[in-house]
């Protein structure tokens, strides 16, 4: 596995976005996993959207395609060294954020994400940006 896509471009690609063209490219051609957090805000969205049996099935769909990568205690350590570093230098990012962070970085994943404002924040964490 290589990417990691956040919860954001899962969301594009659920709902059938046209920025979501990338992640389906991908699909086609690499093995892309979801981090634990995403999985639990994408049911979020699920539980609270229009549609949540529709919503329900689509994510099905997808998670017959991607890997769903677990949180570990080394994933935790490493969004407690990050969530600290943060602290210290007075910056906010959600947890959910830093979570999905810490397992991208943990596991040497590329993350797939339009959320370069929040992501960018963390050192050595390789995006790849969906235009």
């Amino acid at each position: 596995m290589t990417y990691l896509v956040d919860t954001d471009t899962s969301i594009d690609y659920l709902k059938g976005a046209p920025q979501a063209a990338e992640v389906r490219r991908l699909l086609a051609t690499e093995d892309l996993g979801i981090s634990l957090m995403t999985y639990g805000e994408v049911y979020e969205g699920i539980y609270y959207g229009r549609d949540p049996l529709a919503a329900e099935r689509a994510f099905r769909q997808l998670l017959r395609t991607v890997s769903v990568v677990p949180l570990t205690r080394s994933v935790l350590q490493r969004f407690a060294r990050l969530r600290g570093e943060l602290r210290h230098q007075g910056q906010l990012v959600g947890d959910p954020d830093i979570l999905i962070a810490a397992t991208a970085l943990q596991q040497g994943l590329t993350l797939v994400t339009r959320n370069r404002k929040d992501f960018a924040r963390f050192p050595g964490l390789t995006l790849h940006v969906p235009s």
